[in-house]
């Protein structure tokens, strides 16, 4: 099945793309049809044993319009198949930020080393709109259903 693209159009926002020094010639791009994240690669080879941490470079700086964020998520394939993920997800791009992304990457399994090369995936980014609040000292707060119950309040 395709994805029918004229059911419900995505809106489109223009976000400027650089590559940065050793980037990648294709910035990023959307695997597919209808995907909400473009992919990310590393710009570099990268090496992360069990419970090792790093901060990878993407070879990628972007300009984002006002009101927008960039998030960086995880790679669904790598956090299943191989226990890599985004170390602080989403991570979050404002729009005011210019410098090359770097991805903050963790191998959670417990045997298996994580080998990155220059071009291979290992994030997406997701962009997204934001609201910006105006934020109003009060001395209370109007009520609400779970009031002041906190993590767990369902019983989950």
């Amino acid at each position: 099945m395709t994805f029918d693209e004229a059911y419900n159009e995505p809106e489109q926002a223009e976000v400027l793309v650089k590559s940065v020094e050793g980037g990648a010639p294709v910035p990023l791009c959307y695997a597919h049809a209808g995907d909400a994240g473009a992919d990310l690669s590393t710009r570099v080879r990268v090496k992360l044993s069990p419970f090792e941490r790093a901060l990878v470079p993407t070879g990628v700086a972007i300009a984002l319009p006002a009101g927008y964020v960039a998030l960086v998520h995880p790679r669904s394939g790598l956090a299943v198949k191989r226990g890599v993920t985004v170390l602080n997800a989403p991570g979050t791009i404002d729009a005011g930020y210019r410098g090359e992304i770097m991805v903050p990457l963790v191998n959670l399994d417990p045997r298996e080393t994580a080998v990155f090369e220059p071009g291979d995936r290992i994030a997406q980014l997701v962009i997204q709109r934001y609201v910006e609040a105006r934020f109003v000292p009060a001395e209370r707060l109007p009520g609400s259903d779970r009031a002041e119950r906190g993590f767990g309040s369902t019983g989950a």
